[in-house]
């Protein structure tokens, strides 16, 4: 039987960030106001929640008079989520279009090869021999 080591799995590297106090008052009041939950801002902002309940225990002034909230609601830190899954929904939609492209342009070299004609029109190439100019004066200067 096997055994099962939890100390296995892949550690992420340990850094150190420094928020500026504006930055905590700011996350704190917008706990306060319950435009934001404390684990919206531990997802968003890669900050542990010991840190956020120190940003609250230290800025905050209902902490101040010892009132209990309950916090949820919607705040920029729920719009940033909703904003990165929108850049992660357009990426695929672009990765999607890169595709069609590839294959339209392997269909135009196919036909190409199969049919000994240019179909795709290359830069500084000639006319084809359908279009001629007429030599008329549009009337433009």
């Amino acid at each position: 039987m096997t055994k099962v080591s939890y100390f296995d799995h892949e550690r992420k590297p340990e850094y150190h960030r420094f928020f500026s106090e504006d930055f905590k008052k700011g996350k704190v009041k917008e706990l306060e106001r319950n435009l934001s939950t404390v684990s919206d801002i531990c997802k968003t902002y890669s900050v542990s929640k010991t840190s956020v309940y120190k940003w609250i225990y230290k800025y905050s002034v209902m902490a101040k008079k010892q009132v209990k909230q309950v916090v949820e609601a919607k705040s920029d830190t729920q719009r940033i989520r909703a904003l990165e899954e929108k850049i992660k929904e357009l990426e695929r939609i672009v990765g999607q279009k890169q595709l069609l492209l590839e294959f339209k342009d392997k269909m135009i070299e196919i036909a190409e090869a199969d049919y000994g004609i240019d179909i795709k029109k290359k830069v500084g190439s000639k006319l084809s021999s359908g279009i001629t100019s007429t030599g008329k004066n549009t009337g433009k200067s």
